[in-house]
């Protein structure tokens, strides 16, 4: 039984201790990891602990200790029940093992804790909602903003809680955000995390290229969802890195929809946008194409359209420029585009133009979560940043929204499209789905 993950070694945990060090300046910071599922669902450790650690125990506590830059890890004691009836994990009385897997110095019960937080002065802990099993910030943040506005309910969420205790518990210490430093050291990803985001966009592009072969006429959303979730999990993926966006027709123009209980309709596009989490990593594709096989003149209008606009973005994607510079040099070069591109009504223009003055295009990171913490816009892009890549154009007056969307990571001499091996080039998507597919196969 493989208690402890492989993906990381030790040394790289400890680097990543170690930058967190550099911000506390003689500070202390305790993290605090996921609490026990439950139901029967698999444990997954929060993303912000597992970063520091690689630990997958639920109720685990990891401190910081800036004055002599020591880290100690509190796991709980073993349940002899627990270990019998489902195999044994990591307690605190294996510290021989986890300081050599994890690298940290030592390791003690929880319950002794509060000992070694008693002296204290200035004590940095995690004020954000820490990310579980395909969740983001922002989604975590609406939920707890949605729990206190229930008369009923009004209940604090488990960062709150444990705030509350520490400020009780450790009254003599300022606590401050340890949020920022965390997420300012996940903008830039590792090779090992890059590989992982990497396996994770093979899955789901594989998952995309599965779904075009076999979408159909009549072919329900969710069954599309479902070969997606096949080749996820039959890869030794850990189930789906966020919820599927499968969005036939008018349903894409809600852009998160998510319910994926329509059938599909002959002369209807639809939108996928789906990926499964690899070893707590992630990432993020979105295309779309026609459920008859073919797409239409105006589909070809309008949505190849985005597919140039998203060529423009790619090839100028690259370490020293700014993600600024990299839209404004993009919508350049389509605004010309636009002057000769046949558009069939006044409308359709406004909206191409709209979209190039969009200053989104360059989007959210990716890595831990799909959308990941951390801002790399405000300056330089640097060589292991990964972020998405995703024109958008809506046109209101018929409720039309297009988009395609890649996962890249900048490197040193240019950018890498992890995604971009399915095809966006709409003869070439059209060439995919006259292959066989799955469910036509049953």
């Amino acid at each position: 039984m493989n208690l402890f993950q492989t993906h990381f070694p030790p040394a790289e945990f400890a680097a990543r201790r170690a930058s967190v060090f550099d911000a506390l300046g003689g500070a202390a910071a305790v993290v605090q990891g996921g609490p026990e599922v439950r139901g029967f669902e698999v444990f997954r450790q929060t993303n912000e602990f597992y970063y520091l650690c690689g630990v997958e125990v639920p109720h685990s506590y990891l401190l910081l200790d800036g004055r002599d830059r020591r880290t100690t890890l509190f796991l709980p004691e073993r349940d002899p029940s627990q270990s019998a009836s489902e195999g044994e994990s990591l307690a605190d009385r294996d510290e021989t093992t986890v300081c050599a897997t994890t690298g940290v110095d030592s390791v003690c019960r929880v319950g002794a804790l509060l000992t070694h937080l008693k002296d204290a002065r200035t004590l940095y802990v995690p004020h954000s909602p820490a990310e579980g099993r395909a969740m983001c910030r922002d989604t975590l943040r609406h939920a707890n903003r949605t729990a206190a506005a229930d008369p009923w309910d009004s209940s604090t969420s488990r960062e709150g809680r444990f705030l509350d205790l520490l400020r009780t518990r450790v009254p003599g210490a300022e606590i401050c955000d340890l949020s920022p430093a965390l997420d300012a050291l996940r903008v830039l990803k590792s090779p090992a995390e890059v590989a992982l985001i990497r396996r994770a966009s093979e899955l789901c592009g594989r998952a995309v290229l599965a779904a075009m072969r076999a979408t159909k006429p009549g072919v329900w959303e969710y069954q599309l969802g479902a070969l997606a979730s096949y080749q996820y999990e039959s890869s030794g993926a850990q189930g789906e890195g966020y919820r599927a966006i499968i969005a036939g027709g008018e349903n894409a123009w809600n852009a998160h929809y998510f319910r994926n209980g329509c059938v599909l309709n002959d002369g209807d596009l639809v939108l996928m946008d789906h990926a499964p989490d690899c070893g707590y990593y992630t990432s993020d594709i979105g295309r779309m194409w026609p459920v008859n096989g073919t797409y239409s003149p105006l589909q070809c209008e309008l949505y190849g359209f985005v597919v140039e606009y998203q060529k423009a973005l790619l090839k100028r994607i690259r370490p020293g420029a700014m993600a600024a510079q990299v839209h404004a040099e993009a919508a350049e070069e389509m605004t010309a585009v636009v002057e000769r591109w046949s558009f069939s009504k006044p409308l359709y223009e406004a909206a191409a133009r709209r979209m190039l003055e969009f200053q989104g295009p360059l989007s959210h990171s990716v890595g831990m979560a799909v959308h990941d913490v951390g801002d790399y816009k405000p300056g330089p892009l640097e060589p292991g940043m990964v972020f998405a890549i995703d024109p958008q154009m809506w046109v209101p007056e018929e409720k039309l929204y297009l988009r395609c969307e890649d996962t890249v990571v900048v490197t040193g001499g240019g950018s890498e499209n992890l995604t971009g091996f399915v095809p966006v080039e709409l003869d070439a998507v059209e060439a995919v789905m006259r292959e066989d597919g799955m469910l036509q196969a049953r």
